[in-house]
């Protein structure tokens, strides 16, 4: 409990600061909507990856990551379609800070994975 909550504050970190960056670029009103949006289905998918590669736990630690990078990578397509098809929002700024997000992210899981 104690890995997954670090963990989750370093996602909402990671998100916060890469998603500033990301306004910069993608300045009108609905890429920064959804900027937001991305971002806390980022946050969402990565706590429910990282608490699925604890609860595997170390003898089966390959089978967790791969269920986590399914998760992410079908989140990239289900949120993508959604967002982009069905809420018609910017393609660009929701894609691209959906894989910042999820890409930012991943590279802080495997030092709190080892708590």
């Amino acid at each position: 409990m104690k890995a997954t909550a670090w963990f989750s504050g370093a996602v909402v970190a990671i998100v916060l600061v890469s998603g500033l960056g990301l306004a910069v670029l993608f300045s009108s009103p609905a890429d920064r909507a959804a900027i937001r949006s991305s971002a806390v289905v980022a946050v969402i998918a990565q706590v429910f990856a990282f608490a699925i590669a604890r609860v595997v736990g170390a003898p089966r630690f390959l089978a967790g990551w791969i269920i986590g990078v399914v998760i992410r990578f079908a989140t990239l397509i289900v949120y993508g379609i959604v967002a982009v098809k069905l809420l018609a929002m910017p393609a660009p700024a929701v894609l691209i800070s959906l894989v910042t997000f999820l890409f930012l992210s991943t590279l802080a899981e495997p030092k709190l994975l080892a708590l």
